[in-house]
């Protein structure tokens, strides 16, 4: 247990910051799934317009160390793959 005055600051940051990136993770599913979803209907509009948000979502968890940037390029990449997919069938 903490027992300096920095220390039990230190964990009052970390359960703060917890919080907010549980919050930030949950929101870049939330926009994946709905990419999934349109991509499950066959609208390639639909599924396009649900890209860019996912994408966008996805960029702005790695700007804020969420997501390592590698695995946000590579989400990335295979959901554009998917919508080239899409719209080509």
């Amino acid at each position: 247990m903490a027992n300096n005055p920095g220390a039990k600051k230190a964990i009052r940051k970390i359960e703060r910051r917890t919080e907010v990136n549980k919050a930030r993770r949950s929101r870049v599913r939330t926009f994946l799934r709905k990419f999934e979803e349109a991509v499950a209907t066959g609208d390639a509009g639909a599924a396009k317009t649900a890209f860019v948000e996912a994408q966008s979502e996805l960029m702005r968890a790695v700007s804020k160390g969420v997501v390592h940037k590698n695995t946000g390029a590579r989400k990335v990449s295979r959901l554009a793959a998917r919508l080239k997919k899409l719209a080509a069938a």
